[in-house]
C-alpha cells in the first residue's frame, strides 16, 4: 500500500535542547529528530524556531535526553515558542512562553562547558557546540544542526557501575512514534558489537 503521510516521526528519540537566548535566559525546546554518530549529533529543527535563532547567535546547547516518566513536561513544551512575538506561521498553534523550564515544571542545572544549561531530570544530557548547519526540507523550512559532543552527563542509576557505559537495561530513551509518546519495549537482543551484553 502507497501512503504518504504528513509526518515521518517512525520511532524517534525526544531530546530537549537548551539554547541561550540573546538577554542570557535558557530557552528549553523540544525536538523529535535527533540521531547521533559516535559524538556528532545531528538535530532537525524549524527555521522560525527561537532555537535555530539563538544557535545561529551562540552556538552552544545541551541535549538532553528525557526518560518515558517525563512525557507529560514535554507535552507541556510541544505548543509553546520563546519567540516573542509569536511567529505569524506559527500564531495558531503556539503561545509565547518567556520561562519554559518553569512551564514544563524541569530545573535547570549549570552545564560544565557551555553557557546553557541541561535538564536535572534528564538521565542522559550532552553538552555540544554547533559545528554547521543549513537549511533543510524541499523549501528550506527546516535547519538541520550537526553538533559536536563535548562532554557527557549520565545519572549513575543508568550507568554500569565501574564502566563508561549506559545500561540499556536501565536506560529507555522517550520515543515519539507518529506524534505518540512510548518507551521502549522489552529487550529482545543485542548487537554483535555490544559491550554491555
Amino acid at each position: 500500500m502507497r501512503l504518504s503521510p504528513a509526518i515521518l516521526y517512525f520511532g524517534t528519540p525526544v531530546a530537549l535542547l537548551a539554547t541561550e537566548n540573546a538577554d542570557g535566559t535558557p530557552n528549553l525546546a523540544p525536538v523529535s529528530s535527533a540521531w547521533a554518530l559516535g559524538y556528532t549529533v545531528v538535530l532537525g529543527i524549524g527555521r522560525e524556531s527561537r532555537t535555530a535563532e539563538n544557535l545561529a547567535a551562540r552556538p552552544e546547547l545541551v541535549v538532553n535526553l528525557p526518560g518515558p516518566g517525563l512525557w507529560r513536561q514535554v507535552e507541556a513544551l510541544a505548543p509553546l515558542t520563546g519567540a516573542d512575538p509569536v511567529p505569524e506561521a506559527k500564531r495558531a498553534v503556539y503561545r509565547h512562553e518567556a520561562d519554559k523550564f518553569a512551564a514544563a515544571g524541569l530545573t535547570p542545572q549549570p552545564a560544565e562547558t557551555v553557557r546553557p544549561p541541561r535538564v536535572a531530570e534528564c538521565p542522559l544530557q550532552l553538552e555540544a557546540t554547533v559545528r554547521e548547519m543549513r537549511p533543510g526540507g524541499a523549501d528550506g523550512h527546516f535547519r538541520i544542526v550537526e553538533c559536536e559532543v563535548l562532554r557527557v552527563h549520565a545519572d549513575p542509576s543508568v550507568v554500569v557501575p565501574g564502566t563508561q557505559h549506559v545500561d540499556p537495561s536501565a536506560w529507555s530513551p522517550l520515543i515519539y512514534n507518529f506524534r505518540h509518546y512510548h518507551g521502549l519495549a522489552p529487550q529482545l537482543g543485542h548487537g554483535f558489537r555490544s559491550e554491555t551484553p
